[in-house]
């Protein structure tokens, strides 16, 4: 198998830049780039045939995401696409779900997590649509760590967010540091002891300046909010139980 050939529509040149660094000795390689939808939408014109999959940013210049999307849509170009922005209200991701999207990965992302994603669906047999659940998950879990002021540069914010995300399989709820901490750690080629040295230290950050109203309201009985701060585990368990109970489609 060759190399997966790559249109990127992002009008963020230096993280474009990044991203052909990053590609460099790897089996992806963007090929053509494009800083606008008009410009993405000649590139695809003009090159179908060599362009195996789309990264494709939603806010652009001149025609946005979704008319790129609508374009291809109407004139039957049935190649992948992996929408890449921070821009992902509800109503923004059901509609480039029903535009044929094959994923929706939120920014801020590490260039691992892309990587995976790239490789996921370009082995899928066909295109799909976002599962409904799975959107509404990934939605519901950076909205609440934003909102509750983890901030997203950490390494720790990335550990929470896949250790929410596994803890929805009940099987990691009682096995956070035999099963649950390893996961994370092979994941992002790290060790169990940063992992959890790293989602302290998120945790602790998140305490001091988060939303103090909606920490109240997912910890308050669960901890005493004068007294203590939650451990990691505890953190992430109410959360995970917290987005459970709020999407109809992951309830056990």
């Amino acid at each position: 198998m060759g190399k997966t050939r790559l249109l990127v529509i992002d009008p963020n040149k230096s993280l474009v830049n990044q991203m052909i660094e990053y590609f460099q000795y790897k089996d992806i390689e963007i090929v053509f780039k494009a800083e606008d939808g008009n410009e993405g939408i000649t590139l695809i014109q003009e090159n179908r045939k060599e362009i195996d999959m789309i990264l494709l940013e939603l806010i652009l210049p001149k025609k946005d995401g979704l008319e790129v999307l609508e374009y291809m849509m109407k004139n039957n170009i049935p190649i992948k696409v992996i929408v890449i922005s921070s821009y992902c209200t509800e109503e923004i991701i059901y509609q480039v779900s029903t535009l044929g999207v094959s994923f929706f990965l939120i920014k801020p992302f590490e260039w691992e997590e892309l990587e995976k994603r790239i490789k996921k669906v370009r082995d899928q047999k066909e295109n799909r649509y976002i599962p409904i659940g799975e959107r509404n998950l990934q939605e519901s879990i950076t909205k609440t760590l934003h909102e509750l002021g983890v901030p997203s540069n950490l390494k720790g914010y990335y550990y929470i967010r896949e250790g929410i995300l596994l803890m929805i399989d009940h099987k990691y709820m009682k096995k956070i540091t035999k099963l649950l901490y390893p996961e994370i750690a092979k994941k992002y080629q790290s060790t169990v002891s940063r992992v959890e040295r790293s989602i302290r230290h998120a945790i602790d950050i998140s305490w001091n300046r988060g939303n103090w109203d909606l920490m109240e309201e997912i910890f308050g009985n669960s901890v005493d909010m004068e007294k203590a701060k939650p451990t990691n585990s505890l953190f992430m368990i109410t959360i995970a139980e917290k987005i459970r109970q709020s999407i109809p489609q992951i309830r056990p």
